[in-house]
C-alpha cells in the first residue's frame, strides 16, 4: 500500500473553518476574527483518504492535512512563520507514513514553491502544477471545439502568463493558435517569457498588463493568477469564448455566472480518480473528482515516484508531458466541466452556444446597419 498527503487550508475563513461542527460559529464572525483565531492554531488530519486503486493495481491511502491560514494570511505573514507551519504538515504526514506530500492551492505559491519545505522534511513534495497545466489545456482545448471554435484559428489568452503554471500553458499554447496573448501585472516579465518563445510563435505573440485589453478578442483563455481578489468581469469578455479558471481563489467573478449566459466558465483540473476513493472531506465535488494538483500527488505514490517532482517557479514541458503518461497509466482523467461548484452538462454548452451565436448574428446586423448609407436598404 502506497501513501502520501496533501495540505489543504481554508480559501474563505468564515465559510470553510464554519465546516467543523465545533468551529460553526466562525460563520457569524468578520474574515479577520476567525483569521485571527486560526493563527494560533496548529495543523491537523483533516480526513482519511482511502479506495485510491490504480487500473494497474496499485493501492493508495493519504491523509489531508489541514493548515489554517487563508490565502490573505498565505501571502502576509512572514515567511519564516507559513514555512513552520507548512513544515508541520509535512511532519504529520511523515508520522503517517506518508512517502509524499502535495502542496494545495497557495500553500503552493508562497514563498519558493515549495523548495524550502522540501528541504525541510524527510519525504518527497510535489506543487501539483505539473498535471494541473496538463488538464487546464485539455479543458481549454476541449471545450473549445464544444463551442465550436477551431484552436488553431483562435486567439488564446493566458492570464498570469509569468506565473509557474501560466508561462508553461504560454509555451505549450504557442504551437496551438493564431495569436497568443500573455496578460500579468508586470510588462517586462511578460516580455521575458514571450522571448523563451520560437521566433515564429513569438512573432504571433502580445503582452498587456490591462486584462481587459487582453482579454477583448480571445475566444480561449486560460486565467491561472495567484491573485486573491478576482480579476476577470462580465465586460472583459468576448461572445462565445471559453475560460478555464485553474486558480484559487478563482479568477473569474461570479458575477459572469449571472451576467453572461453567452459564454463558458470552467474549472480547470477536476480529475476522476481511479478506484472508489472516499476522500471523507467536501471540497465541492461530486464523489471521486479531486483537483488535478491532488491527482498528482496520489499517481506519483501510486507510481512509487517519491520524488521532490514539481518545485519551485517552473514547471517544465516534459515534466507536464511525464504526469499525461502517468495519468493514463493509473486511469485518471479529465472528468468532465464544473462551473462555480455546479456540473457544466452537454445541455448547459448548447445553451451557451446558442445565446453566444445569437448575439453574434444582433452584432453583425448592427453592423450592418451602421454601415449603410441613409436612404438605401440594408442588404440585410
Amino acid at each position: 500500500m502506497e501513501k502520501f498527503a496533501f495540505i489543504i487550508h481554508p480559501i474563505s475563513a468564515s465559510k470553510d473553518v464554519s465546516r467543523y461542527k465545533k468551529y460553526r460559529f466562525a460563520k457569524y464572525l468578520p474574515e479577520r476574527v476567525v483569521e485571527s483565531f486560526i493563527k494560533r492554531k496548529s495543523p491537523v488530519i483533516a480526513s482519511h483518504i482511502t479506495g485510491v486503486k490504480s487500473i494497474t493495481g496499485s493501492e493508495a491511502e493519504g491523509w489531508f492535512i489541514a493548515c489554517p491560514l487563508t490565502p490573505r494570511q498565505l501571502l502576509t505573514l512572514p515567511q519564516e512563520f507559513v514555512y513552520q507551519r507548512l513544515v508541520e504538515c509535512g511532519r504529520i504526514a511523515e508520522d503517517l507514513g506518508a512517502k509524499i506530500i502535495g502542496l494545495g492551492a497557495f500553500t503552493s505559491v508562497v514563498g519558493d514553491g515549495g523548495v524550502t519545505v522540501a528541504q525541510s522534511v524527510n519525504i518527497a513534495v510535489t506543487t501539483g502544477n505539473s498535471y494541473t497545466v496538463a488538464t487546464a489545456i485539455e479543458a481549454a482545448i476541449d471545450g473549445a471545439r464544444r463551442m465550436e471554435i477551431d484552436p488553431a484559428a483562435a486567439t488564446i489568452a493566458v492570464v498570469g502568463a509569468s506565473g509557474s503554471i501560466g508561462r508553461t500553458c504560454a509555451h505549450i499554447l504557442s504551437e496551438v493558435g493564431q495569436s497568443l496573448h500573455l496578460i500579468g501585472r508586470d510588462l517586462a516579465r511578460l516580455e521575458a517569457v514571450k522571448s523563451e518563445l520560437t521566433p515564429e510563435n513569438s512573432r504571433k505573440t502580445f503582452c498587456f498588463n490591462s486584462v481587459s485589453a487582453g482579454l477583448a478578442d480571445a475566444d480561449i483563455i486560460i486565467t491561472v493568477t495567484s491573485a486573491v481578489d478576482v480579476v476577470i468581469q462580465p465586460k472583459d469578455l468576448k461572445s462565445g469564448c471559453v475560460i478555464c479558471d485553474v486558480a484559487r481563489p478563482r479568477d473569474v467573478s461570479e458575477r459572469v455566472a449571472k451576467e453572461r449566459d453567452d459564454v463558458l466558465v470552467i474549472e480547470g483540473g477536476v480529475v476522476s480518480v481511479p478506484g472508489t476513493p472516499e476522500f471523507n472531506f467536501n471540497f465541492g465535488f461530486p464523489p471521486a473528482m479531486a483537483y488535478a494538483c491532488m491527482s498528482e500527488t496520489m499517481m506519483l505514490a501510486l507510481e512509487g515516484q517519491y520524488e521532490s517532482f514539481t518545485l519551485g517557479k517552473t514547471v517544465s514541458v516534459h515534466q507536464v508531458k511525464h504526469t499525461e503518461k502517468l495519468a493514463s497509466k493509473h486511469g485518471f482523467r479529465l472528468a468532465g466541466y464544473r462551473s462555480f461548484e455546479k456540473a457544466v452538462t452537454d445541455e448547459k454548452i448548447s445553451v451557451i452556444l446558442r445565446n453566444a451565436n445569437k448575439r453574434k448574428t444582433a452584432a453583425s446586423l448592427i453592423r450592418n446597419m451602421e454601415r449603410t448609407p441613409a436612404g438605401r436598404k440594408s442588404p440585410v
